[in-house]
C-alpha cells in the first residue's frame, strides 16, 4: 500500500479510534473524552490539509480492498472529494468544541460523542468514495450514526423524529440499492470517473439508464431534502444544537448534495446525462425546492425550524448549478455552495443553540432586543443571514452570482428569476429577526439568563460562530485570491473538462 494510500486509511481511523474508545469511558471521564474528540479532530483536520497540499501537487490518492468477488472498496482522494472531506473537518473541528461546551452538563455524553466520532468518520469515507458501491456502504452507516444523535434527548419528540428520520432515509436508502445493483448489472463494476458510463451503453439501455438515474436521484435527495423529501429535516430539530449543526451543514443533507454530484459528474458524466436528457427534471425540482423551502420559512416562529425550511431552499442552490452543470460558471456557483452554505448555516445554528441554552429563547418572537444582552452572539447571526440574503462580501453573494451568471449564458434567464425571488424571500425570513434582536423592545424578561461571568456566554459555545461568522466575510472579501474555496471549485471544473 502506498503512502498516499495509508493517508486515506488514517483519516478515517482518525475519528473512528477515538469514537470506539470514547463510547467504553465512564461519564465521570469529562478531560480523557473531551481530549479524545479534539485530539481526533485535529488530527482528521491536519491530515486532510496534508492530503489537500497532494491533491494540488498531482499525486494520486487511492487504496483498494477486496471485501468479496465483484464487491470493492475504494477510497479516491480528487479534488472534488477533497472539496468535501476539508469542510467536513473544518467545520468538525468547531463542532467538536461546540459540543463539548453545550453538552457538560447533559447526561450520556459518552454515548453522544462515540457516535459524534463514528459520524464524522462515514461522512468523510462518503466524500473519499471512489465508486457506488463505497458510497452506498458510507451513506447507509451514515443513517445509523446520525440516527442515535437525533434521538439522544430521548423525548417523545425526539422519538418520533428519530422514527421519521429512519423511515425516509430507510426507504431512500432501499430505492438507491436498487438502482446501484440495477446499475451494476447493465455496466459492471465502475469507479467515479469524468466521463461517466461507456457510451456505447445509452443507446443499448436509453430507457432503464433514465430509470437508473432517477432511482439515484431519489435516493440521495432524501437527505438532500429535496421536495417532497424533506419531511423529516424539520421534525429532527429537536436533536440538540451541535446535532442540527452538523446535519445541516456537514453531514447528511450535505452528504445528499454531494452525492447528486457525483451521480451527474462521475458516475453518468456530464456528455451522458445531455445526450439523456436528465437534467431538466433536476433543475426543476432544485427549483421548486428553493421557492418552496423559503416560502415555508417565512410561515415558522420556532427559530431552528425556520433554519430548517432555509436548509432544504439552500441546499438546492447545489442541485440547480449541478443540474446547469454544461455551464462552467453555474457549475462553479452550485459546488462552491457547497462550501458557503456549511459556514453560513453552521453559523446559524450555532447562534440559535446559544441563545436557547443560555437565555431559553426558541421562538422568533421571544427574540426582540436579545442583541443587547448577546451583542457576540447576534453579531455572527447577523452575518450569517446576510449571507443567506446574499449581501456582498459575504460568501453568499459569491454562490448567488456565479448562480446567475450561469443562468444567463446558458440561456436559462429563469434561474435569475429563482435567485431574485429567492432571494426576496430569503431577506423576508431573516431581516425582521435581525431588525427585532438590535432595534426590538423587550416585552419582559428571559426564559432563563444563565451568568457566564464577563462573558454573554460560554466561550466555547461563542468562540465557534465568531470563527465561523469571520471566515465568511473573510472568504467572501477574497474569493478570487489563489487559496480560497472558489480557486478550488474552478480547479475541479477544470478537472472536468467544462
Amino acid at each position: 500500500m502506498s503512502r498516499e494510500g495509508v493517508l486515506l486509511i488514517c483519516i478515517l481511523l482518525s475519528s473512528a479510534l477515538p469514537g470506539i474508545i470514547i463510547f467504553g469511558l465512564r461519564e465521570e471521564s469529562t478531560r480523557l473524552r473531551t481530549g479524545l474528540n479534539l485530539l481526533g479532530a485535529s488530527l482528521k483536520l491536519t491530515l486532510v490539509v496534508a492530503m489537500d497540499i497532494g491533491i494540488a501537487q498531482g499525486r494520486v490518492f487511492e487504496v483498494r480492498l477486496l471485501l468479496m468477488p465483484g464487491v470493492e472498496i475504494f477510497l479516491n482522494g480528487d479534488p472534488l472529494s477533497a472539496l468535501f472531506a476539508t469542510l467536513s473537518s473544518v467545520l468538525w473541528f468547531l463542532t467538536t468544541l461546540y459540543a463539548v461546551g453545550y453538552l457538560e452538563e447533559s447526561p450520556n455524553r459518552s454515548h453522544f460523542f462515540g457516535y459524534f466520532s463514528l459520524c464524522v468518520t462515514v461522512t468523510i469515507g462518503i466524500a473519499l468514495a471512489g465508486n457506488l458501491i463505497t458510497f452506498l456502504l458510507f451513506y447507509e452507516m451514515l443513517t445509523l450514526t446520525t440516527y442515535p444523535l437525533i434521538i439522544h434527548r430521548g423525548t417523545e419528540k425526539a422519538l418520533l423524529a428519530g422514527r421519521n428520520y429512519l423511515v425516509y432515509t430507510l426507504a431512500g436508502g432501499g430505492l438507491f440499492l436498487f438502482g446501484v445493483v440495477w446499475l451494476q448489472s447493465i455496466a459492471g463494476a465502475l469507479d467515479f470517473s469524468s466521463t461517466g458510463l461507456p457510451v456505447d451503453l445509452l443507446g443499448k439501455y436509453h430507457t432503464e439508464l433514465v430509470l437508473i438515474f432517477a432511482l439515484l436521484i431519489i435516493g440521495v435527495g432524501v437527505k438532500a431534502a429535496i421536495v417532497p423529501l424533506h419531511g423529516w429535516l424539520p421534525q429532527a430539530m429537536v436533536a440538540p444544537a451541535p446535532v442540527s449543526a452538523l446535519l445541516h451543514a456537514v453531514a447528511v443533507v450535505k452528504a445528499g448534495a454531494f452525492g447528486i454530484t457525483r451521480i451527474v459528474l462521475d458516475v453518468f458524466g456530464i456528455e451522458n446525462v445531455l445526450r439523456l436528457q436528465l437534467l431538466p427534471s433536476l433543475t426543476i425540482a432544485a427549483s421548486l425546492t428553493i421557492i418552496y423551502g423559503s416560502v415555508r420559512a417565512l410561515q415558522q416562529d420556532d427559530l431552528k425550524r425556520r433554519l430548517a425550511f432555509s436548509t432544504v431552499s439552500q441546499i438546492s442552490y447545489i442541485a440547480l448549478g449541478v443540474g446547469l452543470a454544461d455551464q462552467s460558471l453555474a457549475l462553479i456557483g452550485g459546488l462552491v455552495h457547497i462550501v458557503h452554505q456549511g459556514l453560513m448555516k453552521i453559523t446559524l445554528f450555532f447562534c440559535a443553540g446559544n441563545l436557547a441554552e443560555t437565555l431559553g429563547i426558541h421562538r422568533i418572537s421571544q427574540m426582540n432586543g436579545v442583541a443587547r444582552r448577546m451583542p457576540l452572539t447576534m453579531a455572527a447571526f447577523t452575518v450569517g443571514a446576510l449571507g443567506m440574503i446574499g449581501i456582498p462580501p459575504t460568501v453568499g453573494f459569491v454562490s448567488k452570482w456565479y448562480l446567475g451568471l450561469g443562468g444567463l449564458a446558458s440561456g436559462n434567464w429563469w434561474v435569475l428569476a429563482v435567485l431574485v425571488v429567492s432571494t426576496l424571500l430569503n431577506a423576508g425570513y431573516f431581516l425582521p429577526i435581525v431588525t427585532a434582536a438590535w432595534f426590538g423592545k423587550q416585552a419582559g424578561p428571559w426564559p432563563q439568563d444563565r451568568k457566564f461571568g464577563s462573558l454573554e456566554t460560554n466561550w466555547m459555545l461563542l468562540l465557534p460562530p465568531l470563527v465561523t461568522a469571520f471566515i465568511i466575510m473573510a472568504v467572501g472579501a477574497v474569493a478570487n485570491a489563489r487559496f480560497s474555496p472558489l480557486a478550488w471549485v474552478r480547479f475541479i471544473v477544470r478537472e472536468y473538462g467544462i
